[in-house]
């Protein structure tokens, strides 16, 4: 069984690299007691069990694991002008969701007037210098916008990454293993495929399947090899329809096919995310197996993936090495993020 390259709770000689520390940032969620059983109890297809996993039985970082020390170092010199590319969008009530998912903010205005009643009040806020504030109160999803899905987001069945099951993992408050509390902060070499470009088209239909040799022929024509721990971005233009015609954006997209992931995970990256709503293609290659994709990364590969992205502006600059960042929210059992990913050259 493969060692793992990037575990839980080694993740700091990341950090070190940059001269950062993080004490106890990453506290271990409640473990479970008892493996799950080498079985193929409730699995559809006659699927055989893909657990445990190249990164051990007991993982919970899938692919971040390819992340090293030595390869954040070397995304790192990819800084050459200090330029900042923001990859995340704006979040908003308006913004295109999923069915059944939401957002919606109201703003808290109350210390207007609560302030003014208290026995220090001067004029119309608290003490002499009259102070106020607003805050605001969020409700909804977190599989909303620019997002990381942690790798226990999707299920085949009731099975998990590693094949943990629902009865095992599932708490009331959340995931007690996999949640996205689980993922460091995520700094290492990022490629933009600018699929988009190489077939010659502002952006590509939906239901496209990106194939292999579509994406082999866009990184020979850029000029860009892959390596391990590489963040492995796509281009398709489909993002273009974000914020004018959200109904349109939302009623398919174009993505990487089966085999492309497979390739991608042989090629041992870290994580990948396109400038779709979901990640692969919608239809799927296979009409009776929706999602087959994203499925497959993070259920049997523990492959990231990251949806929403704002891929428009690096494609237009024409950048496809870079390094990548992206930090988030520790909320203890959740399934996803919402981020605001950056792209640094």
């Amino acid at each position: 069984m493969a060692t793992p390259r990037f575990s839980q709770g080694s993740w700091r000689p990341v950090l070190l690299a940059f001269g950062l520390t993080a004490p106890g940032v990453l506290a271990a969620p409640p473990s479970v007691a008892v493996a799950p059983p080498p079985d193929s109890a409730g699995l559809p297809d006659g699927q055989a069990p893909w657990w445990p996993s190249r990164y051990g039985a007991e993982d919970q970082l899938g692919t971040l694991n390819e992340i090293t020390p030595d390869g954040v170092r070397a995304a790192a010199a990819l800084v050459k002008t200090g330029t900042v590319v923001d990859l995340g969008r704006v979040l908003n009530e308006d913004t295109p969701k999923f069915p059944g998912r939401y957002w919606h903010q109201t703003a808290d205005v109350s210390p207007h007037l609560t302030n003014p009643r208290r026995p220090d009040a001067v004029g119309k806020g608290w003490g002499k210098n009259q102070i106020n504030w607003i805050t605001e109160i969020q409700a909804g999803t977190f599989q909303v916008g620019t997002q990381l899905d942690s790798i226990g987001h999707i299920q085949i069945g009731d099975r998990f990454y590693n094949g943990w099951t629902t009865r095992q993992v599932v708490e009331s408050w959340g995931l007690n293993h996999l949640g996205i509390e689980t993922v460091p902060p995520i700094v290492t070499r990022g490629v933009l495929i600018n699929i988009a470009a190489f077939k010659g088209v502002e952006r590509l239909a939906k239901g496209y399947v990106i194939t292999l040799a579509d994406v082999q022929g866009a990184l020979a024509k850029q000029g860009v090899t892959l390596k391990p721990g590489d963040a492995v971005l796509f281009h398709t233009g489909w993002g273009d329809l974000w914020g004018k015609d959200n109904a349109e954006f939302l009623s398919g997209e174009p993505g990487p096919g089966l085999e492309v992931v497979n390739w991608l995970y042989q090629q041992r990256i870290a994580l990948t995310g396109a400038d779709t709503w979901s990640y692969g293609p919608v239809p799927g290659e296979d009409p009776d197996r929706p999602f087959l994709v994203p499925q497959t990364m993070y259920v049997k590969m523990g492959l990231f993936g990251l949806e929403n992205l704002a891929t428009e502006d690096l494609a237009r600059r024409g950048v496809h090495e870079f390094l990548f960042t992206l930090t988030h929210a520790k909320t203890r059992g959740s399934t996803a993020a919402v981020i605001a990913p950056a792209a640094v050259y």
